[in-house]
């Protein structure tokens, strides 16, 4: 994996993409010697984010049912909770 510093990254930009996109591996941005940042190609970040994407949802979905757990007044039924997950009006 390779690293450039944040300074290179600024005057190179161009140049760094272009080695992002034919290696297709991370780039490592580093200021003071610390790893600050990572470039990735748009592929990874897509495989990447649709997991957090999954994650998320689940997560609400976990506190909808837990919300149902409580059977507090007015909480909604688990139905309208999967219609929400869903993206279905109402």
């Amino acid at each position: 994996m390779e690293e450039v510093n944040a300074l290179k990254v600024r005057n190179h930009l161009g140049e760094i993409l272009d080695r992002l996109a034919q290696r297709g591996e991370p780039i490592l941005i580093t200021k003071a010697g610390k790893i600050r940042a990572v470039l990735v190609a748009p592929q990874q970040f897509e495989r990447w984010f649709s997991y957090w994407r999954a994650e998320e949802t689940r997560k609400r979905f976990m506190d909808s049912i837990e919300g149902l757990r409580r059977k507090r007044k007015g909480t909604v039924n688990s139905l309208i909770a999967l219609r929400k997950l869903r993206g279905y009006a109402g």
